[in-house]
């Protein structure tokens, strides 16, 4: 009787925890489609601009649409390399690496491919049990979850201005439907 009383106790602390888990597990996963989805489509976006109009801005305040892609690229940088990842962070005011500076287009296209590359390598060897510590995310807390959703938001707002640039200088965007 003890050892059925501890079988079942045992049974029911493991399924609990492990549908926890695979709850963490499983937001990881979705995540990592969207990345991927949106990294895929942020080159298709990138490859149709021609390199001619990588410096088109629709204001005088508005970044070009160089500017706004290797924006995405140090948001990505930053985000998992130095918030989730812990190494130091890029100065934006002195970084070289995300400005446009004599960049050709095949430049900044492997630049921000590449930082998408080394947060999907960071992201896939994530803790998940790390998640929900917080951060100070611009004077707020954060949870690394959140600063997870946070980069998507930003990446797609930038890239929604590219879209309109692009529509602005009489090109079709890919179509999004192929990514989600």
């Amino acid at each position: 009787m003890k050892n059925l009383l501890i079988l079942t106790g045992f049974i029911l602390i493991t399924s609990f925890t492990s549908s926890l888990f695979a709850q963490k597990d499983k937001f990881i996963k979705d995540y990592l489609e969207r990345l991927e989805n949106s990294q895929k489509y942020l080159m298709q976006v990138a490859e149709t601009m021609p390199q001619e109009h990588y410096t088109f801005r629709a204001t005088a305040e508005s970044m070009t649409f160089a500017e706004n892609f290797l924006h995405i690229g140090y948001a990505i940088d930053w985000h998992s390399q130095s918030l989730l990842g812990g190494r130091e962070s890029r100065e934006w005011k002195t970084d070289t690496l995300f400005k446009v500076a004599k960049k050709s287009k095949l430049e900044m296209i492997a630049t921000v491919n590449n930082a998408f590359n080394e947060a999907i390598n960071l992201i896939k060897a994530f803790d998940t049990n790390q998640l929900d510590a917080e951060l100070d995310y611009f004077g707020l807390n954060r949870s690394k979850r959140q600063i997870l959703l946070l980069l998507a938001d930003h990446i797609t707002h930038h890239r929604g201005q590219m879209l309109v640039y692009m529509r602005l200088n009489g090109l079709v965007p890919p179509r999004y439907v192929l990514y989600q």
